[in-house]
């Protein structure tokens, strides 16, 4: 699930075939049929990343900011100027383990995703997505039952849920995070993007997003021409 999650990344970004047409097709089967999620809501949240990285109620990616995190050294001044305090900001590096990573998928995503295709009328993503979960029960219930094919579904999210958050966020959340300021697109792209040591390892652990320099600049790019 985590590897797909690149796969369809990297077909969401229209990097794989020359034409876009064959991109957007193969992106709802791999995000759709193989995860489970429509591929409408993933270029939702994503395309407004990518074009206000870390800029705050512009960038979905840091909307945890402040009921769960206090982010970034700009946002997190004007909380305590405010006293404005959700939960206790002194100790989220603990509790970030937590709520962060175990919780986004399995508590979050799992079914934010059908209010969002239903609500916006996105048959075509919900068909698909419903096609994961037919063969999904159609392959374990046999073997695991209907406890057993559950459990194993949350075990997967939730183990897929901790490797999805530390990758997205790692390149992230220890840049400079505030509200849009105007600034230039290269610039902005810079200032809210860092890289991680690059490895064998590494690039398949985080489907080559330790490159998110070159990625944020670059996003059409073929993830494994990064390092050049």
């Amino acid at each position: 699930q985590a590897q797909a999650g690149w796969l369809q990344h990297d077909f969401g970004h229209l990097s794989v075939f020359s034409k876009s047409r064959w991109n957007h097709l193969v992106h709802k089967f791999v995000i759709g049929h193989l995860k489970g999620a429509p591929a409408s809501w993933w270029n939702h949240l994503h395309f407004q990343h990518h074009a206000k990285p870390n800029c705050f109620r512009k960038d979905p990616d840091v909307n945890m900011h402040p009921l769960f995190f206090a982010l970034g050294k700009t946002l997190s001044v004007e909380l305590g100027v405010q006293k404005k305090k959700f939960m206790p900001y002194n100790h989220q590096h603990k509790y970030f383990f937590i709520i962060g990573p175990p919780a986004l998928v399995p508590l979050y995503f799992q079914w934010y995703v059908f209010y969002f295709a239903v609500q916006r009328k996105q048959w075509v993503d919900l068909a698909w997505m419903l096609s994961f979960y037919i063969r999904f029960f159609l392959t374990y219930l046999p073997f695991l039952g209907v406890k057993g094919t559950l459990g194993l579904h949350l075990l997967v999210r939730f183990i897929e849920s901790n490797w999805f958050v530390w990758v997205t966020q790692m390149n992230h959340i220890p840049m400079h995070i505030d509200y849009d300021k105007n600034v230039d697109w290269f610039s902005t792209q810079l200032q809210s993007t860092c890289n991680v040591h690059q490895s064998l390892f590494n690039d398949w652990f985080s489907g080559h997003l330790n490159f998110q320099i070159e990625h944020h600049l670059f996003p059409t790019m073929p993830r494994h021409n990064y390092w050049k």
